[in-house]
């Protein structure tokens, strides 16, 4: 490849503001191009800390940058709040939800993943997923919305809307039930004096034999090991077959009564209509070294949507943040190159920088390329390095000051109900 077509002055359409369409948006400002950014939601959504949001410790508006003012100073990047539901190569046309169409030189495709439930509809009617904002509002409200239903419940049914069940033992289901685990034993029993909070049963579920299943040895037995400290019920090799939205079916024939289920079990590409599926492989976008799809000059994707194959990964690269990062960057690199005229375009690489996971206070693993520890420390360099990917200096200071409240305090206050629909509730559930 020795010349990517891109010049100055063309239209490049990037779908998806996540960490990757975020990332080409900003290092594409203020260039000799005109870039738009396309999304469902208004703002920017920094999904590693959505768990917070879920077990009450920080306000949605904490994690959430809206895109226009993200680049209010760049006269060269245009938003449009809209969704996508089909790609027409052929006229280089996207087609919206509310059929306008949005026309473009060239197309970045950013769109992520969302939750996947490997077709299981009961699942996916019953469960919560974690993959947006408003989600993980739905069950911070469900979750804390159950405590006040378990006080007017009748005596037979009140410890299924005290069963919580977390589905997935990776890094999300991991961080989701240590949080819950520090909700129950520091901070529910000062606001809900008349339940006993020994039978608020936090379950965690992972079909392998181990939780954070992608790391060491040594972080997988920590991190379990962490969790059943906090009181957390951890069940290796055990799969929810069903759930009805009452009752939860596991493969070892248990049933267990409840009323909440969280589905952190796995995620699936979001890929538009338009393109065929011979150019995907397992709902990614087949790639070259420089991220643009084989079979068109001008259409590109990155991120968790984009399925590259290297001689170190073979199989694609791992869905996470650090790969969508730096594939956007050396896509919007070699787009900078391509409207100068170079033709020195780097292939891709991905750089492990390493993994980590907190499972409550004092309590992370966290594994560097030439290092890995657990405990305090690990703690400590998770809430640094999280803290300085946010992205303005006010969300810093506005979660640090959370975060230090809560540690100094063992409480928060952002124990909020909102947005329940009582009518949907049925009486004699009470």
């Amino acid at each position: 490849m020795n010349f990517l077509g891109i010049k100055k002055g063309d239209k490049t359409v990037i779908i998806g503001g996540g960490f990757a369409g975020l990332q080409l948006a900003k290092t594409l400002r203020n260039a000799d191009l005109k870039v738009m950014l396309i999304d469902k939601q208004n703002h920017h959504q920094f999904q590693p800390l959505f768990y917070q949001v879920a077990s009450g410790r920080l306000e949605p508006s904490s994690i959430s940058f809206p895109f226009r003012k993200i680049f209010q100073k760049s006269k060269n990047v245009d938003f449009r709040m809209a969704d996508i539901v089909k790609i027409i190569p052929e006229e280089n046309k996207l087609l919206t939800s509310y059929n306008r169409t949005i026309s473009y030189d060239h197309l970045i495709i950013a769109t992520g993943c969302h939750t996947n439930f490997f077709g299981n509809n009961e699942m996916s009617t019953n469960a919560f997923s974690m993959k947006t904002t408003e989600e993980s509002i739905e069950i911070r409200n469900k979750i804390l919305f159950s405590f006040e239903k378990e006080i007017f419940a009748r005596p037979e049914d009140k410890q299924s809307w005290l069963n919580l069940i977390i589905v997935g033992g990776g890094a999300t289901g991991v961080e989701l039930s240590g949080a819950f685990a520090e909700l129950k034993n520091n901070v529910l029993p000062k606001d809900y004096h008349n339940i006993d909070f020994s039978k608020f049963k936090i379950i965690l579920l992972e079909g392998s034999p181990n939780t954070l299943n992608n790391m060491s040895e040594e972080s997988r037995k920590a991190s379990r090991q962490y969790l059943e400290e906090l009181g957390v019920d951890v069940r290796t090799e055990t799969i929810l077959k069903s759930y009805d939205g009452n009752i939860a079916e596991l493969n070892t024939g248990e049933k267990i009564p409840t009323k909440n289920v969280i589905w952190a079990a796995g995620v699936t590409g979001n890929v538009i209509d338009g393109i065929s599926p011979e150019d995907t492989v397992r709902n990614r976008y087949i790639v070259d070294r420089y991220n643009k799809l084989q079979k068109f000059d001008n259409i590109y994707a990155v991120g968790d949507i984009a399925y590259m194959e290297t001689p170190k990964y073979p199989h694609g690269h791992p869905q996470v943040a650090n790969v969508a990062i730096n594939q956007a960057k050396n896509l919007a690199h070699n787009i900078l190159k391509s409207i100068n005229s170079k033709t020195n375009f780097t292939e891709y690489e991905y750089k492990d920088l390493g993994m980590m996971a907190t499972i409550g206070k004092h309590k992370a693993v966290v594994e560097l390329p030439f290092i890995k520890f657990k405990g305090p420390l690990a703690w400590y360099v998770w809430m640094f390095l999280h803290l300085m990917l946010i992205l303005s200096v006010r969300n810093k200071l506005v979660i640090f000051f959370n975060w230090a409240w809560s540690y100094m305090t063992k409480d928060t206050s952002l124990r909020l109900i909102t947005n329940i629909n009582y009518k949907k509730e049925k009486v004699t559930d009470f």
